[in-house]
């Protein structure tokens, strides 16, 4: 868990430091914009419990979700969402069309907003949707809990295609700051 945690927080840093040094924007008047990457990089691991608590409610994980909730044992939520990641197969923001749905919308809000706050919340929201594709495709060698874009399921070669142009449109996106 705590490798997944850095690994998220690494490459939300590393892309936000990029942003920040191309934007020109190293003044302290810039932390809306990193506060909002802190929680956009924490949201989309909302998916899981939000999976739990309403959309599969009967599943045996999701009532000890349920029972750590209610005993405020938050640690231990954290800790039994991450061991059963690759268990829910029908996340909400965990799919391939919120994925494009979300570039849509992050393109609306990075061009036409002035809040620094809500273009780092999309940008790091973007991000961790990619480096999630990425930690899916290197464990278990697929895209598949991610739905399907096409009547096949996708191979490998296209598989890493896609993660690549979602990282690239992420960081073309990051300029518009």
């Amino acid at each position: 868990m705590r490798r997944e945690f850095f690994i998220h927080f690494s490459f939300w840093f590393s892309f936000f430091v990029l942003f920040t040094i191309l934007g020109n924007n190293l003044t302290f008047s810039y932390w809306p914009f990193w506060v909002g990457g802190l929680i956009g990089t924490i949201l989309p691991d909302l998916d899981h419990i939000i999976y739990a608590l309403f959309l599969d409610p009967q599943e045996l994980t999701a009532q000890r979700v349920g029972h750590l909730l209610r005993g405020k044992n938050i640690k231990r939520v954290i800790t039994l969402l991450y061991e059963t990641r690759y268990e829910r197969k029908s996340l909400v923001f965990h799919t391939f069309i919120f994925q494009i749905i979300f570039f849509v919308l992050a393109f609306l809000v990075l061009s036409s907003s002035t809040s620094l706050f809500a273009k780092g919340l999309v940008l790091a929201f973007l991000i961790h949707l990619s480096v999630d594709q990425l930690a899916d495709f290197i464990d278990i060698k697929t895209l598949g809990n991610w739905g399907s874009l096409f009547p096949k399921e996708m191979d490998r070669k296209y598989s890493m295609i896609y993660i690549l142009s979602t990282m690239l449109l992420t960081l073309l996106m990051g300029i518009l700051i």
